[in-house]
């Protein structure tokens, strides 16, 4: 068997790479000049990874590196051994990107890329677990239609300034915008960039992204805590293109049919009756019924006292709980037998709510419950 079919999908750690930052103004390229900074653009590129390796990490990045329209300057890591090993910092400084992580004990210090691992990945596949090579395959091409729809048609805000007044904290934050658009207006983006990414905007249509995205995500529903031998096979999937005009006519009443990312819905599991087991008061059921017959205002103490008496290895004082269930269920259907034979021989329903009529019929009718009905 396949090691990697046995290995678990992590869909998290290094899976969002998020372009944020390149060297500061005081930094100098290989040609002597001094490196633009660009500010945060929020574009966002997902990779799945099989394991946790720094071989696949390195793969990770080069494949990112494809993606992204602009090159990679420098890269901040979290202090995972998955990204901090002798494989993949010395490959980022032979390519000469930065390496800079997190510091420790200060998980806030990743929050530009941590924050998209809940805005993105996790609205996207949730927090099921996923196994296989055929899974993450899917998660692929999920991942390749949402980083299209994410980076030229989610808008996303961007905060602007933060002031403390007291002990209040005030937020102001840019007009929404995508990464596409922020990176249009940016002026030190270079023109063959811009052109670039406006000729792909011309040619994706938002409708079949977003239809594409949700056939990925129900596959990846079925597939949400099963193995990969026990996942059934499926046919391959016609072109969302096709049918976006169907797609798009069903997007509005996706409210009223549920959830509409399949890795997301509940799973649908069979209720399992549960059998009752027998109590060690069964045997005593027409003994305890004879006492409150005798003395109706028995509590469950003295009843447990009584059978602790009788049968000293099997009951003690501490079990008066399973006593009063067994007296509240017995109460319960008295009060039912009784309601039950009062009813057709009831005259009105206001007399029923004389002073003492319930207690009068109850002593007339020698076939009724000889205890009472409270629960003291």
């Amino acid at each position: 068997m396949n090691l990697t079919e046995q290995l678990e999908l992590r869909n998290k750690v290094g899976s969002c790479w998020c372009f944020r930052r390149t060297r500061p103004w005081s930094r100098r390229d290989g040609r002597g000049g001094p490196r633009p900074r660009i500010g945060p653009l929020g574009w966002t590129e997902c990779l799945p990874l099989i394991a946790r390796d720094g071989g696949l990490v390195v793969e990770a990045i080069k494949r990112a590196q494809t993606l992204f329209p602009w090159l990679l300057r420098g890269a901040d890591f979290d202090n995972d051994s998955s990204f901090m090993n002798d494989v993949v910092v010395p490959w980022c400084r032979a390519q000469k990107i930065e390496v800079t992580r997190s510091r420790a004990y200060k998980k806030n210090d990743q929050a530009f890329v941590e924050q998209k691992n809940g805005a993105v990945v996790r609205r996207l596949v949730g927090y099921g677990r996923f196994e296989g090579v055929e899974t993450a395959q899917v998660m692929a091409r999920l991942y390749a239609a949402a980083r299209l729809y994410v980076n030229f048609f989610q808008p996303s805000f961007k905060l602007k300034e933060k002031r403390r007044e007291g002990a209040k904290v005030i937020k102001r934050y840019h007009d929404p915008a995508t990464p596409f658009e922020r990176a249009l207006a940016h002026p030190k983006m270079a023109r063959a960039v811009k052109a670039r990414l406006r000729g792909m905007h011309r040619t994706l249509d938002p409708v079949a992204l977003l239809a594409e995205m949700r056939a990925a995500q129900t596959e990846l529903g079925e597939r949400i805590g099963r193995r990969p031998g026990k996942v059934p096979t499926r046919l391959p999937m016609p072109s969302p293109g096709a049918d976006a005009a169907v797609f798009a006519k069903r997007l509005g009443n996706s409210v009223e049919v549920g959830e509409p990312r399949g890795t997301h819905r509940r799973p649908k599991r069979n209720y399992v009756r549960r059998v009752r087991t027998p109590s060690m008061l069964d045997p005593h059921v027409a003994t305890i019924e004879g006492w409150l017959a005798a003395e109706p205002q028995l509590t469950a103490l003295a009843i447990v006292g009584r059978l602790s008496e009788l049968h000293p290895r099997q009951f003690c004082t501490k079990q008066h709980s399973i006593v009063q269930r067994l007296l509240r269920a017995l109460r319960k259907k008295a009060a039912d037998r009784l309601m039950a034979e009062l009813a057709p021989t009831a005259p009105t329903s206001a007399a029923l709510l004389l002073p003492g009529a319930v207690e009068q019929a109850a002593r007339d009718d020698q076939s009724g419950a000889a205890y009472p009905l409270s629960t003291g």
